[in-house]
């Protein structure tokens, strides 16, 4: 059961999450009930207890837990570099349950992995290293190339490419890595502390191009063990293991922040944490200075906008209407809703918003076919929307 969003704490913990609940199409790993041991007999040592866990599409999840915690075989299990022994396990569609060799190796073609080992060739160049990798999905030798240095220029390995590991720094070595994980825009990413041996500007331009690969039209899934803190602010959720067991499964402080600014609005109350944490996933953030006209009265909207802090002016035809503050929401998509904005609103003081833009708004509806009617019914019972003139008609 999913617990309340917490009103002081930094984290909301869900105890049971999604795997109990009906499938959905969007969801790229599943786990019910995943045990492993190492050994038999005498030497028999369980290292996973029990483990559910489901990740959707898109999603950043970092997973966390001291040493021995279990992490590391969970990561290789998922992955399929390890057989499963109890339990259920899916990953990108496929039953790994009783999965055979070949049925593992086609797997692991989708599957990006990202090691604390570099495991580069020493012959071979950096692009040549990565150029390897696209193997896996042949095209012409131009075009892979061209991937190739692509996503080292991308991690500032541009003018580095055609220098051996023996000449590159520990840190280069470890973008050469990643590079060559994820030179296939793989569908799904596993990483075993992927910024560990990185500075903070390399680690960030790992990070950045990990999220915008979540969040890109491909919206490749992320699944990354690590303690780095500064992962947090990419990631959506983050799984905490404890002794071979996922003690909690928590929604990151911005995720928090929306879900809070959303639970707050009485149109969306009859909505549950699992379903406002799914619509946050799709939001993002904006900051909006006093003064600025956020929406105009009577033009298309594409974007609904929840407030998260400050205090913004809404005006109907011209005279002041209402002050809107935290966890209030105003905008529409005009294209969906077949109604412009019903009002203008002009921020009063600086403003953090929570934006769900037309793109993500029909990504969201795609992505869960019983979030259609649970939001649409929500959203048009919001005030105003209602008695907002159609679209093209004169307010």
């Amino acid at each position: 059961m999913a617990s309340a969003v917490s009103e002081t704490g930094t984290f909301s913990t869900i105890t049971s999450i999604a795997v109990k609940q009906p499938a959905r199409a969007d969801v790229v790993i599943r786990a019910c009930g995943v045990n492993y041991a190492y050994g038999s007999g005498e030497t028999r040592t369980q290292v996973l207890f029990d483990n559910d866990l489901e990740i959707s599409r898109g999603e950043v999840v970092i997973m966390t837990g001291p040493s021995g915690s279990g992490k590391s075989t969970l990561l290789t299990l998922i992955g399929a570099l390890r057989r499963m022994q109890e339990g259920r396990l899916e990953v990108l569609g496929r039953d790994l349950t009783e999965a055979g060799d070949a049925d593992q190796v086609v797997l692991r073609k989708e599957v990006g992995f990202i090691f604390q080992q570099h495991n580069l060739f020493s012959s071979l160049s950096a692009i040549e290293n990565v150029r390897m990798a696209t193997a896996l999905r042949p095209a012409s030798v131009a075009e892979m190339n061209e991937r190739a240095a692509e996503i080292l220029t991308k991690l500032g390995l541009g003018e580095r490419m055609g220098h051996l590991p023996s000449s590159l720094s520990g840190g280069q070595k470890q973008r050469v890595a990643i590079a060559r994980a994820l030179v296939n825009r793989p569908a799904l990413v596993l990483a075993d502390e992927p910024t560990a041996s990185l500075d903070a500007e390399s680690g960030k331009t790992v990070l950045d191009l990990l999220r915008g690969m979540a969040d890109g039209p491909d919206r490749t899934t992320v699944l990354l063990v690590t303690h780095d803190q500064r992962v947090i602010d990419h990631a959506d959720r983050i799984v905490n293991m404890v002794a071979g067991r996922i003690v909690t499964n928590s929604l990151t402080r911005i995720a928090v922040r929306i879900v809070r600014a959303l639970a707050a609005q009485d149109a969306l109350r009859g909505l549950g944490e699992a379903t406002l944490s799914r619509l946050a996933s799709f939001m993002t953030v904006e900051t909006h200075h006093a003064g600025e006209t956020i929406v105009r009265e009577g033009e298309d909207g594409d974007r609904f906008y929840a407030i998260g802090s400050g205090i913004a002016d809404a005006y109907y035809a011209g005279e002041f209407d209402e002050e809107l503050c935290f966890g209030e929401g105003f905008g529409i998509i005009t294209a969906y809703f077949n109604r412009p904005n019903r009002r203008t609103v002009i921020a009063r003081t600086e403003m953090e918003l929570y934006v769900l833009s037309k793109e993500d708004f029909f990504r969201a509806l795609k992505a869960d076919t019983t979030f259609e009617s649970r939001v649409r019914t929500a959203l048009m019972s919001m005030p105003g929307y209602l008695d907002a003139p159609a679209a093209g008609s004169v307010p």
